[in-house]
């Protein structure tokens, strides 16, 4: 798993530096490398191919050649088991005809004996039909000597006849022995052939079955080598799951730390602006202390002045009126005088005008400053929520994030009804046993050589290499913990770390990691297992 992470991360860092490294006459002699590996690569599977096709050709023959070497065994085990049955009738048969010959080679000399000794009873007795006719004795007596002759006569043809037919009988019977015999003989001879072509089957077959055995085995390395690389692939797959897993869990939690930290530098400049705010507060709200102060004690000042004033004017005025008074008393006086009459004191309130007025008259009473109004206190500086400017590494932090979110699974999954990644012959179903061993785990889409390969959705390729038993590999998560895997490439055209959208070209179709014919190997996996590719793919 750290190989397959140490990798992926080694090929991200220098996929882009190499690109740009490359040198025109570097990539001419790459170009020249590239045509002389295709070259041998098709005569490897030129020969590769001459090699199946004798070895499935090879094969076939060995399994026809063993069926009927089989079948043939089969046939004459079954023929010897006949053969066996038909001599052990043929046997038994052959023992019951020899005792009926030997019963009837009885019965034939018993019958021979009878009627030799009928013959010489006859003979030695003279008794004949023309003896009884000529012997001259009673008719009656006669006529019964016939009647018993004819009977006689009638034994001894019965006897004959029996004799002959015994003989008939005893002949049929050594026939049929004689024929049983010679059957007995036929299949004693071809049972003798049979086993012998049956020990030339037997050979036969045990040199097909070590074949079969060889070509088995060979099978069975083939089936153990396709699940190594299945393992390998699914190796692969854990591996690019966990690291994509703990680039999502590195991000999510950089994501946290870096809100944590956007918090505590925003509750911090809001602690500030507080604090700045409080300053301004308390030294605005000093300045309106000074300031109600000052036009307080200005406002003091100017009543204090405006009473002294008018306790000036007051006095002013009453001596004023003093002074009227006195010298209107003085000109009574003088005037009196004058007219040496009686003439009565002028009061000043008689002439009508009163001292007030005589004041007012004479003297203006300067008015008081109008009093400064007090300055109102100032208003609590409300908290302004200010948000704070970007630092000069937040664009480069943003842009590094949105670069690297897509690798770290941030896509949306898949959907059903995913465009087919090349146009092709569909070889292999999901779930079925593969004929070298082993079940598909995906699909092979059969294509010409520099096909383009669609990506089926958006997602970010997460590896791009070759890789034993699979060719040049190409993997792209499409977020959700799904992946695609597109094996068996000629060419790979986008690198680890890329973004892509559905329908872009990603590789081209070939026929590497040992394969013979050109495809594409297309598997659909959630969560590390294969899924069924026929249920997402649009038919």
């Amino acid at each position: 798993m750290r190989r397959a992470a140490g990798l992926l991360l080694a090929v991200m860092l220098t996929g882009g530096a190499l690109s740009a490294r490359a040198a025109p006459n570097d990539l001419a002699g790459r170009q020249s490398d590239a045509e002389k590996q295709q070259a041998a690569l098709r005569d490897r599977i030129e020969n590769l191919q001459k090699d199946i096709d004798d070895r499935e050709a090879a094969r076939k023959e060995a399994a026809d050649a063993l069926k009927q070497s089989e079948s043939a065994i089969s046939k004459i085990n079954l023929r010897l088991r006949e053969l066996a049955e038909a001599n052990r009738q043929a046997q038994a048969d052959l023992t019951g005809l020899e005792k009926q010959i030997g019963a009837q080679q009885a019965v034939l000399a018993k019958r021979r004996t009878e009627l030799a000794e009928q013959l010489r009873t006859q003979y030695t007795s003279g008794l004949s039909p023309w003896t009884a006719l000529l012997s001259g004795d009673d008719p009656q007596v006669l006529g019964r000597n016939l009647g018993y002759l004819d009977y006689v006569s009638q034994a001894r043809a019965q006897a004959v006849q029996a004799l002959r037919e015994d003989i008939e009988r005893l002949a049929a019977l050594q026939g049929r022995a004689d024929a049983r015999r010679a059957e007995i003989e036929k299949v004693v001879a071809e049972t003798s052939e049979q086993k012998t072509a049956l020990v030339g089957q037997q050979k036969e077959r045990a040199t097909l079955l070590a074949q079969l055995e060889g070509q088995i085995a060979a099978q069975r390395a083939e089936a153990n080598k396709l699940g190594r690389d299945d393992q390998r692939l699914s190796r692969l797959i854990t591996d690019l799951d966990a690291a994509i897993a703990k680039q999502i869990e590195d991000a999510r939690r950089a994501e946290e730390a870096r809100k944590r930290a956007e918090e505590v530098r925003r509750a911090e400049e809001a602690r500030r602006a507080a604090e700045e705010a409080k300053k301004r507060a308390d030294a605005e709200r000093r300045a309106a202390d000074e300031a109600r102060k000052k036009a307080e004690a200005d406002r003091k000042l100017a009543a204090d002045n405006a009473k002294q004033a008018a306790d000036n004017a007051k006095r002013e005025r009453d001596a004023r009126d003093a002074r009227d008074a006195a010298q209107a008393r003085e000109q009574v006086e003088a005037a009196s005088r004058q007219n040496r009459g009686p003439v009565a004191v002028a009061d000043p309130d008689a002439a009508g005008l009163r001292p007030a007025e005589q004041k007012q008259s004479r003297l203006t009473t300067p008015e008081p400053p109008p009093q400064a109004k007090p300055a109102e206190p100032p208003r609590k500086a409300e908290p302004i929520e200010e948000k704070p400017a970007p630092s000069r590494s937040e664009p480069a932090q943003q842009t590094q994030t949105a670069r690297a979110a897509p690798a770290v699974g941030g896509g949306n999954g898949l959907r059903h009804g995913l465009s087919m990644p090349v146009r092709g012959q569909v070889q292999g179903r999901f779930g079925v046993d593969r004929p070298d061993g082993g079940v598909w785990r995906g699909v092979v889409l059969r294509a010409a050589e520099g096909t383009p390969v669609k990506v089926v959705a958006p997602g970010t390729v997460v590896y791009a290499d070759w890789l034993r038993g699979f060719g040049n590999l190409i993997i792209v998560d499409h977020g959700q913990q799904y992946l695609t895997v597109y094996a068996y490439n000629q060419s790979l055209l986008k690198r680890v770390g890329d973004s892509v959208t559905g329908g872009d070209t990603i590789a081209t179709v070939g026929a590497t990691g040992g394969q013979v014919e050109s495809g594409l190997y297309f598997e659909i996996r959630h969560r590390g297992a294969p899924v069924d590719p026929a249920q997402w793919l649009a038919q």
